[in-house]
């Protein structure tokens, strides 16, 4: 068993920064992919972005791509989302998820076994 705990939402202003936190509970997080996603009230939840066990092969959601990046350290089994320039439809509740290995597409939610409790980001306009 996997625990994640975000951490790092709060509310800012449209153009602001912020950078998200995923702590894991087990040394082997460094093993897994990792991955973002949001949920906005009514929508369902979607692919933000994810990171390979090497740390170098990324994946990112077009909304997001060139403003967000994410990162990992595997010596302190936590992956980050580095959010720029936030807007305000990247409001939603930010989970970070890790999978044992992809299945078939790194930006399904099915491939994820392991979910965070979630961080709420809200942009202010």
């Amino acid at each position: 068993q996997v625990q994640l705990v975000e951490s790092g939402g709060g509310l800012v202003q449209a153009g602001d920064s912020l950078r998200l936190s995923c702590a894991a509970s087990t040394r082997t997080f460094s093993t897994y992919v990792v991955g973002w996603f949001r949920q906005a009230p009514g929508k369902e939840r979607e692919f933000v972005a994810a990171i390979r066990w090497n740390g170098i092969t990324t994946s990112y959601a077009d909304s997001v791509k060139g403003r967000f990046t994410i990162s990992r350290d595997n010596g302190k089994n936590a992956v980050y989302l580095q959010m720029n320039s936030l807007k305000p439809e990247d409001t939603a509740v930010y989970y970070c998820a890790s999978a044992v290995r992809i299945r078939v597409a790194i930006t399904s939610r099915s491939e994820y076994e392991y979910w965070g409790q979630g961080t709420q980001v809200t942009v202010a306009s």
